[in-house]
Parts: C-alpha cells; sequence; structure tokens
C-alpha cells in the first residue's frame, strides 16, 4: 500500500511539475522574445497538459497494457491502480493548469 500512495504522489507531483515548470520556462523565452510572457505560459499550457499526464505515467503504452491486461486477464486490481495512477496524474496536470491561471487573475488584479 505504501508505494501505490508513493507512486501516486510521484504521478501528481511530476505532471504538476511539467506543467508549471514548462509554462514557467516558456515565460522567460517569451520575455526574452519580447512576446507576453503570461499568454505565451496559458497558450503553452493548454497545449501540454495531455504530455504532462503521459510524462508522469512514464510513458502511455504501459498504462493501455496494464489496463489491458485488467480487462482481458481479469486482474481487476491491477487496472484499477493504472487508474488511480492516470487520475492522479490529471488532477496534477490541471492543478498546475489552475496555478497559472491564478497567476493569470492576480495579474489582473495587480494592474488595477
Amino acid at each position: 500500500m505504501d508505494n501505490f500512495i508513493s507512486n501516486m504522489l510521484y504521478s501528481f507531483f511530476i505532471a504538476f511539475g511539467v506543467m508549471f515548470g514548462a509554462c514557467t520556462f516558456a515565460g522567460v523565452g517569451a520575455i526574452i522574445n519580447n512576446h507576453p510572457p503570461l499568454k505565451t505560459m496559458l497558450d503553452l499550457a493548454s497545449t501540454i497538459k495531455i504530455w504532462a499526464v503521459a510524462t508522469a505515467l512514464g510513458g502511455t503504452f504501459s498504462s493501455i497494457q496494464v489496463i489491458e491486461e485488467g480487462l482481458l486477464k481479469g486482474e481487476i486490481r491491477l487496472m484499477i491502480k493504472q487508474i488511480v495512477y492516470v487520475l492522479a496524474a490529471l488532477f496534477g496536470a490541471n492543478i498546475g493548469f489552475n496555478a497559472l491561471k491564478l497567476l493569470e487573475r492576480c495579474g489582473e488584479l495587480w494592474t488595477k
């Protein structure tokens, strides 16, 4: 059980880190290129969310294979674990996206 929770936390934080880190560095690149950083960050965030999930899971093929084994071979426990990992990664990517949206809202408050 301890390994399951550890892997779930890894999935969450890896997806969160990919989203937040990639978008932060894209914002730095936008500043260097004299583009609006927040707009660049939000545009990138909406396009890389699925890649953050795939990165957190270590590649999508292994996840699909485990789910397939769960369905075809009756290993329901493995399938449920993998689905929880996928949901944790989705949740982490979504929280990362929402953190960037929060930055946008804070920026709107600071300019008023």
